[in-house]
């Protein structure tokens, strides 16, 4: 969502800020801003739209300085323009801020008492007039957060220069990630360790409850309770050339591509000949695993859709029994939960605000332990769990998730045979699924080669307001993905259900104009999903079949296509079917002219409910 970075340096660090900015652009805003302090004054620009918009304003107008701060705003409170754009200003207090701040009505109600006038309709130009008026009171300006950080409730991380403080800037956070950039005479503040990879590989992340004030040549840090800390120095494994296109037209594409040598990455020195590598999860996490009953998994968005996928794996080769819920209401319901009970987080970023926060409420809830799967090693989830598996997807910059969601397959399919063989999976299975798993990333690069058939199917719907997709058993997620996919970058208004519920309602939306996507893998099945797929055909309706080769599906024709896919057996499958559908969705946003990569209204990491 919206993105952070700032500079306290002996070069201009505006350019650096516009370049920070650009690389948080695939988070998903609507407007952005910078501020910079030189001569004991704040200059500001802002503008609505794309980062670049922001930019011409600055290069017509530079604003030299060596100190500074810039966003890039997701709306939440105030519609998006250049009033509600950060920074905000108060009196001599600049700041950028990515949160909410639930009490900000109540707090803006008392500064308006104390007669102060806003400008904005956003919760940031209240936590901006707080800080001012401790500034006004005398308080140096981390003296000034620390004292209003302990009025907020929500969540926050935030960066604010003052006037009378050049050379220094103070940030802090508390539900919404903020790390610490290490330079040589220069130092840097970014809400993503991508913001600031161009300028140095060298990071410290805060922890929840924090306050950092950076200089030039010095930083300095306070927990929670005031008391100085120190925090670890980490050296980034993102490469700045990681989040170029490169060749490739779009992220999004550039990162279908990128799946086989991903999910190669995932497996690798965790899967050998004999089956699952000893302690991937972590020290000792055979002893917790060997415990394991029942899984809870909680996530969000394609994450969820992983999740959904491995209750199929859990449950039929494990035996474990499995519940997969949405976080943003898992959160608030009272959950019960029995014996010996793991739960489960599934994110790409690890800050996923709503699954963040039910990893948390698990404590209290009496869980045997919690695990997290995900894709940034330096994430809150990852280092609040108690086991974890890191995915190796590298940077994912376009919005519309693709490798993010295959390495997650790839993780719980780990996971699955690991609590088989806990629990007495016969030996033979148990190595041909392992076998499969190997083959996994060629099935995936063999899978892309349905491109230029993908393509002349996406030139064919292109035009169609609603898409309808089916799949069966385990296969029902990957349609779920799949729906949510083209929604995402074409904003073809899709769904997905079970095909076996064609009858209980969506029949009814079949006509000659309503595509009906299937993925076909085979297995037990597949004759009822054939079945399902005649009740379409019988009322004229499109259908586009994704099949295994193995399979005939008999649906060739005018109006019913057939692309055929080596899904190489039935436990990987889901994950080799995923791709086409990727494409799918890839080459009909690109023919309708959509910004594939920046999809409109979503953000990439989601770090406020």
């Amino acid at each position: 969502m919206c993105g952070i970075v700032a500079a306290a340096a002996q070069r201009d660090v505006a350019p650096l800020l516009i370049a920070g900015l650009k690389s948080l652009e695939y988070r998903g805003y609507d407007s952005s801003g910078l501020a910079v302090l030189e001569a004991g004054r704040i200059e500001r620009v802002r503008a609505k739209g794309k980062v670049r918009e922001m930019e011409a304003l600055y290069l017509a107008r530079p604003l030299p300085g060596g100190t500074g701060i810039a966003h890039t705003r997701w709306a939440t409170h105030g519609v998006p323009s250049e009033a509600n754009a950060h920074p905000h200003i108060a009196g001599k207090v600049a700041i950028v801020h990515n949160g909410i701040i639930e009490n900000y009505a109540e707090l803006r109600e008392a500064l308006i008492a104390r007669g102060h006038q806003f400008h904005s309709e956003t919760d940031t130009e209240v936590v901006a007039a707080l800080i001012g008026e401790q500034v006004d009171q005398g308080r140096r300006l981390r003296e000034a957060v620390m004292a209003t950080v302990k009025q907020l409730d929500g969540a926050y991380a935030i960066a604010v220069i003052s006037e009378d403080e050049p050379g220094h800037v103070v940030g802090a956070r508390y539900g919404a990630p903020l790390l610490v950039g290490i330079g040589i005479g220069e130092h840097f503040l970014g809400s993503d360790a991508q913001a600031l990879i161009k300028f140095t590989r060298q990071m410290m992340y805060l922890e929840e409850g924090d306050v950092v004030e950076i200089s030039r040549d010095k930083v300095q840090i306070w927990d929670l309770q005031g008391v100085e800390v120190q925090r670890a120095l980490h050296e980034s494994e993102l490469s700045s050339d990681a989040v170029e296109r490169g060749e490739y037209r779009h992220y999004m594409q550039k990162e279908i591509f990128e799946q086989p040598k991903a999910v190669a990455d995932t497996l690798e020195s965790r899967l050998g000949p004999k089956g699952v590598l000893p302690n991937i999860f972590g020290i000792d996490s055979e002893a917790l695993l060997g415990q394991v009953r029942q899984i809870h998994i909680v996530a969000c968005g394609t994450s969820y859709h992983a999740g959904l996928v491995a209750r199929y794996w859990l449950e039929t080769h494990a035996g474990i029994a499995v519940s997969v819920e949405v976080a943003s209401e898992f959160r608030y319901r009272d959950v019960v939960v029995p014996e010996n009970t793991l739960l489960l987080a599934i994110s790409q970023s690890g800050e996923t605000a709503d699954t963040l926060a039910a990893m948390r409420d698990s404590r209290r809830r009496g869980y045997l332990g919690t695990m997290v799967i995900c894709n940034v090693a330096e994430s809150s989830l990852v280092r609040e769990a108690d086991l974890k598996l890191m995915t190796r997807a590298g940077p994912e910059i376009g919005v519309a998730s693709t490798k993010a969601f295959t390495t997650q397959l790839a993780a719980l399919a780990l996971l699955s045979l690991e609590l088989a063989r806990l629990r007495g999976m016969d030996q033979d299975v148990y190595l041909g699924l392992c076998a499969q798993l190997q083959h996994l990333p060629r099935a995936i690069e063999d899978s892309l080669k349905a491109e230029p058939q993908i393509q002349a199917i996406a030139e064919h719907i292109m035009h169609r307001q609603h898409a309808l997709f089916l799949g069966r058993g385990e296969q029902y997620p990957v349609a779920l993905e799949g729906s949510l996919k083209l929604k995402e970058v074409s904003y073809i208004h899709a769904e997905a259900y079970p095909a076996g519920e064609l009858k209980h309602g969506p029949l009814a939306l079949v006509d000659e104009h309503m595509p009906v996507i299937a993925v076909a893998p085979g297995g037990v099945l597949l004759d009822k999903l054939k079945s399902n797929l005649q009740e379409v055909r019988a009322r004229g309706g499109e259908l586009i079949v994704f099949a295994d080769r193995t399979v005939n599906m008999d649906v060739q024709s005018a109006r019913n296509l057939t692309v055929q896919i080596d899904g190489g057996g039935d436990f990987i499958a889901p994950a080799v079917f995923t791709v086409p559908l990727q494409l799918l969705a890839y080459h009909v946003a690109v023919l309708r002219g959509t910004d594939v990569d920046q999809p409109r209204n979503l953000a990439k990491s989601v770090t406020v409910e």
